[in-house]
């Protein structure tokens, strides 16, 4: 009779780069009870125990307790583990970098506002343009965005959530941890095509003093069809609930005729097929499909039977109550679309949701980091403490002796003593520290220069800075491409619930395609781009348009680019003359300038005094018409008087 042993199974899923750890993956190829009992909870679905786990465990090394979430697992030398902080290091490094120094919101077609020919269109992108950058400025924007970036970089994913709020009169923008999020993704749907239902759900503790059992909350929006108009009320258990409000006959109505569906007011019933449609301010057409916004709350005793999080029994919920007395029970948003945005931190593998955390290719690499720099902390304490042995006979007769400054230890005849030397380990330990940071950074992308670690007079030019930056430009480059679908998509619903509020300052406005522009990230040789903008401009090769983006880029303060060349253009005056030269239009010349140049008055033509030949011919000319006088006086003559010595 043989005996049959399990064989454990090699899967690869969107965290099995995490499966050399025991602690997250047992003999089984499943995390550790003890060390993750949060992802293994009866409410939360079998294929999230994995991504919850990975979560606790990339959170455990960015707050330098790796080595304690290890102990728990069964690794009884965890404790003595030194963590330095690299892998908070390299998270805070690559979330500035995705970042760049400033983060703006733009509208294409809003810089051509203040044109001449500019049109309707460039006016609705400035306004529009300037009442999302107020909002931000009121939502402190920037602040939400390092809070969600930091989770993506972290652990993989971020998530931001957007409501109304009516007492602000604006949406709110808020950041969640990805533990709590749980979109429900169909077998035969595309991970990354938009989830129409989607889960924010954590365990509440006990707490005895208020006298509360442990509890399971759950808020979640969902996509449906419109249905007819619903109220707050109670049901018979005392439960507030939503319930359908009672219909009303039209007038003349026959005598037994049901009621129609009573309707939200601007929603429209197709007599033919009974569908309820409802006309949307960002929308062409009318829409059948609606957002549901349900906040519950269960006690986890009450949670009978198999379930999860998806299939909670709604029967033995709590349900929530807004502040204007909304019960929060599959209340209608009156909005077309869920206002949650997923933020992978990359572009997510073809048909899957999620992204991958900065830490996943470099983990293994920390932890021999960590390990080195608890040896190298071993052997400095020899190295500054050594180990002395003596022999011969001591005076004192003592077996054991303390060292240490200004201490005299006196040796019989014969005696001596020798310090062990371990100097030569620590320098090599040290040596390999540097090594695993060079690797730590050459599998993150990331070169020293970017990592502030490299001496800047060891760089010999801007354009060797510019090819050691070249990995961490392709780095940058696709993980900002995972994120500028999605805050286009944020700011596209902020637009859409300013309209679906009624805000005043909206009325009129139709959204527009807005993005997040991210600044400049690498460092830059400011002289070396001054140089070349010079050489580019004054050889005609770089539009003075351009070289001012190069120099906005480079960090050179430059707040409106339109405006700078303007200033440039009026102390231009060289290149004023060469254009009246050119085109010799004062006009375009004062334009170039900026200034108000009326042109110059038609002078009047000048007129020579005659020569002799010319006043002679006009004599000549005047004889022949019989005009010319029989002689010549002068002014001061008086009439029949010559002049002369006549007598």
């Amino acid at each position: 009779m043989g005996l049959i042993g399990r064989t454990r199974e090699v899967v690869i899923h969107a965290w099995s780069w995490l499966n050399y750890k025991p602690v997250y993956s047992d003999s089984l190829g499943m995390p550790n009870r003890r060390a993750f009992p949060e992802a293994q909870a009866m409410w939360v679905p079998a294929e999230d125990e994995r991504r919850l786990a990975a979560y606790k465990l990339l959170a455990a090394y960015d707050q330098n307790q790796a080595s304690e979430l290890a102990a728990v697992g069964g690794d009884i030398h965890a404790r003595d583990r030194r963590e330095f902080g690299d892998p908070s290091m390299l998270i805070d490094t690559v979330m500035a970098h995705v970042l760049g120094r400033e983060q703006t919101i733009t509208v294409p077609g809003a810089e051509h506002e203040g044109d001449d020919n500019a049109d309707a269109e460039a006016a609705m992108a400035a306004r529009v343009q300037e009442l999302l950058r107020d909002w931000a400025e009121d939502e402190q924007l920037p602040m939400r965005l390092q809070q969600a970036e930091r989770k993506a970089v972290s652990l993989g994913d971020g998530v931001y959530r957007l409501a109304w709020d009516p007492g602000k009169n604006r949406p709110t923008l808020r950041v969640h941890d990805p533990g709590f999020y749980f979109p429900v993704i169909g077998e035969d749907a595309d991970g990354g095509d938009y989830p129409t239902r989607v889960h924010f759900a954590w365990e509440l503790p006990e707490d005895p003093k208020r006298g509360l059992k442990a509890r399971i909350r759950r808020i979640t929006y969902e996509l449906d069809w419109i249905r007819p108009a619903t109220g707050s009320g109670v049901d018979q258990a005392g439960r507030a609930v939503r319930a359908p409000l009672p219909g009303a006959l039209p007038d003349g109505a026959a005598e037994g005729e049901e009621p129609p569906p009573p309707l939200t007011r601007g929603d429209f019933l197709n007599p033919d097929n009974g569908a309820i449609s409802r006309q949307y301010a960002w929308n062409d057409g009318p829409s059948y499909v609606t957002c549901y916004l349900t906040d519950a709350t269960w006690n986890l005793g009450d949670i009978k039977g198999p379930c999860d999080v998806d299939s909670l029994p709604l029967d033995v919920a709590t349900f929530a109550t807004r502040g204007d007395g909304e019960v929060l029970d599959h209340l209608d948003l009156l909005i077309d679309f869920v206002p949650v945005v997923h933020l992978p931190n990359t572009v997510p593998p073809a048909e899957e949701h999620w992204g991958q955390s900065s830490l996943a290719k470099v983990l293994q690499v920390l932890d021999e980091l960590a390990s080195s720099d608890t040896d190298s902390s071993r052997a400095s304490a020899t190295t500054g403490s050594p180990m002395i042995g003596l022999w011969g006979k001591a005076a004192t007769g003592n077996g054991q002796y303390e060292a240490g400054p200004g201490t005299v230890l006196t040796l019989g005849e014969g005696g001596g003593m020798v310090a062990v030397d371990t100097s030569k380990n620590l320098a090599e330990l040290r040596a390999h520290v540097h090594d695993l940071h060079d690797r730590t950074a050459n599998v993150a992308r990331i070169p020293a220069v970017a990592l502030g670690t490299m001496d800047p007079s060891k760089v010999p030019s801007g354009y060797a800075l510019q090819l050691s930056l070249g990995p961490l430009d392709a780095l940058v480059s696709s993980m900002r491409l995972a994120r500028d679908h999605k805050y286009a998509l944020l700011l596209k619903f902020v637009q859409r619930l300013f309209l679906a509020g009624q805000h005043p300052d909206w009325a009129g406005v139709q959204p527009q395609p807005a993005k997040l522009t991210f600044g400049a990230y690498t460092p830059t040789d400011k002289a070396a781009v001054l140089e070349q903008v010079t050489t580019g401009v004054g050889a005609g090769v770089l539009s003075l348009e351009t070289a001012i983006r190069m120099l906005q880029d480079a960090g050179l303060p430059i707040e409106d680019a339109a405006q700078e060349i303007e200033r440039i253009q009026s102390r231009s005056f060289d290149q004023a003359k060469a254009l009246a030269d050119a085109t010799g239009d004062s006009g375009a010349v004062g334009d170039y300038l900026g200034l108000d140049i009326n042109p110059d008055p038609t002078p009047p033509p000048v007129v020579l005094p005659a020569t002799p030949a010319d006043q002679a011919s006009a004599d000549a000319q005047a004889a022949a018409d019989g005009t010319a006088p029989d002689a010549v006086t002068s002014g001061n003559d008086q009439p029949g008087q010559n002049r002369g010595n006549a007598r």
